[in-house]
C-alpha cells in the first residue's frame, strides 16, 4: 500500500507532522508550508528531509496544488481572528485571507484529497469562516466531525480547550458521527469522563484572571489575552484564588487519569538557574499567577506573552516543592508585615 501524501499548510515547528508520525499512519509529508521564519529555522531541524516552502499560501497557485497530488491536507489556521477574548475579526480579519484562498482552491483540485484535518482555538465554532469550510466541504462531498478537546482528554496535564474537525472524502460517515452536534469527548470515552471535562474547563473559562467582561473594559489588555503590564524578566507571581479554582484544582491533582507534569519535564541542571525568578519580582507582583508544583496534573495554557507580561501567560512552575504556597500568600497578603519580612519569605523559596 502506497503511502499517504500529506501536505501541511501552517506548518511552524511540526506539531501536526509529529503527531501524524506517533500516530503510526504510513505517510509522508510532501510539503510543509509557512512564512514564519523562526518556525522554518525549527522545522526544519526536526524533520530536515521533509520539503519546507517558505512562502504565503495565497503564493501558491492551483498548478502548484495539482502538482503535489496529495491525499490528506493537515493544517492551523491562524486563531487571532477567532479568539474569544481577541477582536473577533473572524473573515474581515486579513490574518483570515489565507484560508479562505484554501476554501476557494479545495474545489477547483483535479484530485480532491481523501482526508482533512483541521485545529483551531474555541470561538472558531462560530465563526463565519467556520460555516464556510462546512459548505466547501458539504460542496465537494466530505463527510466531517468536529471537536472541542483539551489535552486533558488523553491524559496530558494542560488545559487547553480547542477545535477540531476531521473530514473524509467517502460516502459512509464515521462510525462515529454525530450530524449537527459538535463532541466534547473522544468516541469511545466515558460519559462520566466526558461531564467531568466540561465542568472543569467551564470552572476554568470563568474562573480566568478577569473576566471577558472585564478584560475587554480593561485598556492594558490586548487580543493576546496578557496584560500589557510589563513583566521583569523572570518574574514570579502568586494569584488569589477563588474557593471553585482552589477546587477544580484539587480534583484535577488526584486525578489519576491525567499524568504528573514531572513526566513531561527535562532534569534539572546548573543551566536552569537562568530562569530562577527574583525575589524582587515576587514582592513587586505577588499573589496573581498560578503557581504548579512537577507533582501537580494540570497546568493552563501559554501564551506569547510567557515571561512579559503579569495576566494570562500560564502556569509558572515552582521548583521548590517542599515550600507549601497557601502559606506563604497569607503571609504576603498581611498588611502588618513590612517589606523586609515578606522579602525573607520570598527567598527561602530558593528559585
Amino acid at each position: 500500500m502506497a503511502a499517504l501524501r500529506v501536505l501541511e499548510l501552517y506548518s511552524g515547528i511540526g506539531g501536526m507532522h509529529q503527531a501524524l508520525r506517533e500516530s503510526c499512519t504510513y505517510a509522508e509529508v510532501v510539503a510543509a508550508v509557512d512564512v514564519n521564519t523562526l518556525a522554518n529555522d525549527v522545522y526544519k531541524h526536526n524533520f530536515p528531509s521533509t520539503p519546507l516552502w517558505a512562502k504565503t499560501i495565497e503564493g501558491i497557485t492551483l498548478e502548484e496544488f495539482d502538482r503535489l497530488s496529495f491525499d490528506m491536507i493537515l493544517m492551523s489556521p491562524p486563531c487571532q481572528p477567532f479568539t474569544r477574548i481577541g477582536r473577533q475579526g473572524d473573515v474581515s480579519d486579513p490574518r483570515t485571507k489565507s484560508f479562505l484562498y484554501i476554501l476557494d482552491i479545495l474545489p477547483r483540485l483535479q484530485k480532491l484529497p481523501k482526508y482533512l484535518l483541521l485545529e483551531n482555538v474555541k470561538g472558531f465554532e462560530s465563526s463565519s469562516a467556520r460555516n464556510e469550510l462546512l459548505q466547501t466541504l458539504a460542496t465537494c462531498g466530505f463527510k466531517y466531525q468536529e471537536f472541542l478537546l483539551s489535552p486533558t482528554c488523553l491524559g496530558i496535564p494542560n488545559s487547553r480547550l480547542r477545535y477540531f474537525l476531521i473530514a473524509k472524502l467517502h460516502q459512509e460517515p464515521f462510525s462515529f458521527q454525530a450530524p449537527g452536534q459538535i463532541l466534547t469527548r473522544f468516541p469511545d470515552q466515558d460519559p462520566a469522563d466526558l461531564l467531568k471535562e466540561k465542568c472543569a474547563d467551564k470552572v476554568g473559562e470563568t474562573s480566568s484572571f478577569l473576566s471577558s467582561e472585564e478584560k475587554n473594559l480593561d485598556p492594558n489588555t490586548g487580543p493576546d489575552c496578557s496584560s500589557k503590564k510589563s513583566l521583569p524578566k523572570g518574574a514570579f507571581l502568586f494569584k488569589l484564588e477563588t474557593v471553585e479554582e482552589m477546587e477544580r484544582k484539587h480534583n484535577q491533582d488526584n486525578d489519576c487519569s491525567i499524568q504528573m507534569l514531572k513526566d513531561f519535564l527535562e532534569e534539572e541542571n546548573e543551566e536552569m538557574s537562568q530562569y530562577f525568578l527574583p525575589p524582587k519580582s515576587l514582592l513587586r507582583y505577588a499573589l496573581l499567577l498560578d503557581i504548579v508544583k512537577p507533582t501537580c496534573r494540570r497546568s493552563t495554557c501559554f501564551t506569547k506573552g510567557y515571561g512579559h507580561y503579569v495576566e494570562g501567560t500560564g502556569s509558572v512552575l515552582q521548583t521548590a516543592v517542599d515550600v507549601q504556597i497557601h502559606e506563604l500568600r497569607c503571609l504576603l497578603q498581611n498588611q502588618n508585615a513590612n517589606d523586609t519580612f515578606k522579602q525573607n519569605i520570598l527567598l527561602s523559596l530558593s528559585l
